[in-house]
């Protein structure tokens, strides 16, 4: 029987969050990052959904990625009932060809669109389950292209499967700059901007607030890589101390806390999967419950740290 996702209970800062496009899509505040899994990837999918993680995120690159893999780990995960299509957000990407090597989707010579297009009919091969119809929850363009108006021709492009086929647009690597030309210049506005979460674009600051202005959700990555000083900082050990969960999930609730921020984490142990998705939904109910007011202490501090405005 197809088990319910983790963020679809109570507690405010588990909760998924509601995408500002038309389909209305539900994403998790944590996703399951698949990059550099390679012949791993099938068996940590399905895994990962096994454990309750509904929302995945993959690329078209087979540089880094093994997208062909996740959609193996999704259908075995479908056609046993441990998920049910609709119930999992799948987010991949369409990478430019910096960012790829002989294996890409697409041909090197071809034009802007019809790369975005060779790229995209690969993605929906990869996610087709026998008698469903291939849709993808997400589709970033995992950098801007070399210039504006080539990143601007990929969009367009992109836009003509919204929204059946690909339901959410996002960006990534991106700038504030960028993203607010794009945003002015396109039909479908950006659902989602996914950025590297570290100390040298202080924490993102500027942009999410240009996120949370216009409803797009930021995703976070390197969130703890990049991090190792958030990680052991006061903040985090008192929501460990107080809510009773590990280091991970207290400092994961903490960059949840900054709000509009869905985290990709990339695991490979079963345990610890469960413990990251756990200790969200526990310290969620303890910050609603009787920890209210050292979580609103301890975000506060957390606030400082960063220097979040």
């Amino acid at each position: 029987m197809a088990q319910p996702s983790i963020g679809a209970q109570a507690s405010r800062l588990a909760r998924d969050f509601t995408l500002n496009g038309v389909s209305r899509t539900r994403m998790p505040k944590l996703v399951y990052g698949t990059a550099w899994k390679k012949d791993e990837t099938a068996n940590l999918v399905y895994t990962a959904l096994k454990v309750g993680f509904r929302g995945i995120d993959t690329a078209a690159q087979p540089k880094h990625y093994d997208e062909q893999g996740v959609g193996a780990g999704l259908k075995k995960a479908v056609l046993e009932g441990v998920v049910k299509r609709e119930d999992v957000f799948i987010q991949t990407k369409f990478t430019p060809p910096s960012g790829q090597n002989e294996n890409a989707p697409y041909d090197f010579s071809a034009s802007v669109q019809d790369k975005v297009h060779q790229s995209v009919q690969s993605s929906l091969k990869n996610f087709t389950i026998v008698g469903q119809n291939a849709y993808l929850d997400s589709l970033v363009l995992h950098s801007p292209l070399d210039t504006l108006d080539d990143t601007i021709v990929a969009w367009k492009t992109l836009e003509g499967y919204h929204p059946h086929k690909i339901r959410n647009l996002g960006i990534s690597n991106a700038t504030l700059g960028i993203i607010e030309a794009l945003y002015s210049r396109v039909t479908v506005k950006p659902a989602i901007v996914q950025n590297r979460f570290y100390p040298d674009t202080d924490y993102e600051a500027g942009l999410r607030v240009f996120c949370k202005e216009h409803n797009v959700k930021f995703q976070s990555f390197w969130t703890i890589g990049a991090n190792p000083h958030l990680i052991k900082s006061q903040p985090v050990m008192n929501v460990v101390q107080g809510a009773g969960v590990g280091v991970v999930s207290a400092y994961y609730a903490l960059v949840m806390g900054l709000e509009g921020i869905t985290i990709l984490d990339g695991t490979t142990k079963e345990a610890h999967m469960k413990e990251d998705l756990e200790g969200l939904e526990h310290v969620g109910a303890w910050a609603d419950g009787d920890g209210e007011a050292t979580w609103k202490k301890a975000l506060g501090e957390f606030k400082q740290l960063i220097k979040e405005p």
